[in-house]
């Protein structure tokens, strides 16, 4: 069941709201996907942490879902994140996904009562057991509140067939090694660390989960290019240009910084969703300077 073609820039978009009503753009959804397919990324991964999954409802999410599916019209793999406290809504939004036509989804477990091992791996197994379609599992505590151990990552993969991909997003490099490690290199990891995106591929990383592209797709590319060539002086140089915007986003939050640069690129995807709120005027001009810096 593995998905070879899954590799590279995986672009996280945003998720835009309409900045009359607030709900849901699908249209301004479809116009940046297609911005992003343009602009040469390999795979797109709505509704992750980057597209404000966990603010919206069950409706609004299911119309993202297609739209950007939809959107996507089978040019590039697709990778649907899949969130929810509940397995029950996680299942669903998996079955939802698929019958939409996605390549693959992206599940992160989110904890409100602390979770064992014994809970997670029930999580998964059961979201796997409803689809048909590889799993790529997601480890990102401080949005989650679950840490995956690499050991139980590898149990994972090796004892349920859908799952296929892990990205790792803790930023501890050495949690890449150990997966290496442990699995022999025969798991496919993405890093979804932007600061660790040089370090990740000398690690030996399939690709780089990132909401960067919105904003420098072709920095980001061109970093991935130069890792392909086995040209480590341009990825050097090309990686640590961009070093300081993608710090600035990680640090700023991902919905609010990469909207608000978006709206300066002339691109309006509206304001993050509440309890987020809009980049504030200083950050806004140190922003306009590093996005200016990398025209």
């Amino acid at each position: 069941m593995s998905h070879p073609s899954i590799h590279g820039i995986v672009a996280y978009p945003v998720t835009p709201f309409h900045p009359e009503h607030g709900g849901v753009d699908l249209a301004a959804l479809a116009q940046l996907i297609d911005r992003l397919i343009t602009a040469g990324v390999h795979a797109i991964a709505p509704l992750g942490s980057t597209g404000e999954s966990a603010y919206l409802n069950d409706t609004e999410w299911d119309a993202a879902a297609e739209a950007a599916i939809n959107a996507v019209g089978r040019r590039v793999p697709v990778i649907v994140g899949i969130s929810d406290l509940t397995t029950q809504n996680a299942v669903r939004r998996a079955r939802f996904a698929e019958r939409a036509g996605a390549d693959a989804v992206m599940v992160l477990p989110v904890s409100y009562w602390k979770l064992g091992e014994a809970e997670i791996t029930q999580h998964y197994a059961r979201i796997a057991q409803a689809v048909g379609i590889p799993i790529m599992l997601y480890n990102n505590p401080a949005t989650s509140g679950i840490d995956l151990a690499p050991e139980l990552i590898v149990r994972l993969v090796r004892g349920i067939d859908n799952i296929t991909m892990v990205k790792e997003s803790t930023g501890d490099i050495q949690r890449m090694h150990q997966l290496m490690r442990l699995s022999g290199g025969a798991i496919p990891f993405f890093n979804g660390s932007n600061p660790l995106a040089l370090a990740a591929f000398a690690a030996g990383a399939t690709g780089w989960c990132t909401a960067a592209p919105n904003l420098i797709p072709q920095w980001n590319l061109q970093l991935y290019e130069a890792v392909c060539r086995g040209d480590l002086d341009a990825a050097r140089r090309v990686f640590y240009r961009q070093f300081p915007l993608l710090q600035f986003i990680l640090k700023g939050g991902l919905p609010t910084t990469i909207k608000a640069g978006l709206r300066l690129q002339g691109f309006e995807a509206g304001e993050p969703r509440h309890p987020l709120l809009p980049l504030g005027e200083m950050a806004q001009g140190e922003l306009a300077h590093m996005l200016q810096d990398l025209a």
